[in-house]
């Protein structure tokens, strides 16, 4: 389902691979935004520059109350229209923007206690969490320029 590329949250921090020998490294919430060295060759690993799909409730927990970095969550779901036009813009957004923000992505019908939790009742829904606090909400599809801007709402 996921590729060896691809970028993980669990309760630690985001599990991602080296660009140079491919080995899983975990990058704690806590130290998001500085310098990460692979621990098998060395290599400096770069912010995350993609979405980080969230698959529990404990990952979402510990990312958005323990990141340094503000963290930008797209509800979605797959039979969502505009969530399915937006999700190369939140792409975009989080490619450009590597070490601002981390993007995530929660599926409102795998984490449905989650939706109801933050009150989703339109998709797509972003959330800016900050210091672990909701900074500000937006619901609808946006452009990757729109993104970026509300990420950096303060």
């Amino acid at each position: 389902m996921t590729d060896a590329h691809s970028i993980e949250a669990d309760e630690k921090g985001l599990l991602v691979a080296c660009p140079q020998c491919g080995k899983r490294n975990r990058m704690s919430y806590k130290r998001l935004g500085l310098e990460f060295r692979c621990g098998h060759c060395h290599t400096n690993l770069p912010a995350p520059a993609e979405p980080v799909e969230v698959s529990s409730e404990e990952a979402f927990v510990a990312l958005t109350s323990e990141s340094r970095l503000p963290v930008l969550v797209d509800f979605w779901a797959e039979w969502c229209g505009p969530c399915k036009m937006m999700a190369p813009q939140l792409h975009q957004a989080a490619a450009e923007s590597a070490g601002q923000f981390v993007a995530a992505k929660v599926n409102t019908e795998e984490l449905p206690a989650l939706a109801e939790r933050f009150q989703i009742t339109g998709i797509p829904t972003l959330i800016l969490f900050r210091d672990g606090r909701i900074a500000t909400r937006q619901s609808g599809a946006m452009a990757s320029a729109m993104i970026k801007r509300f990420a950096a709402t303060t």
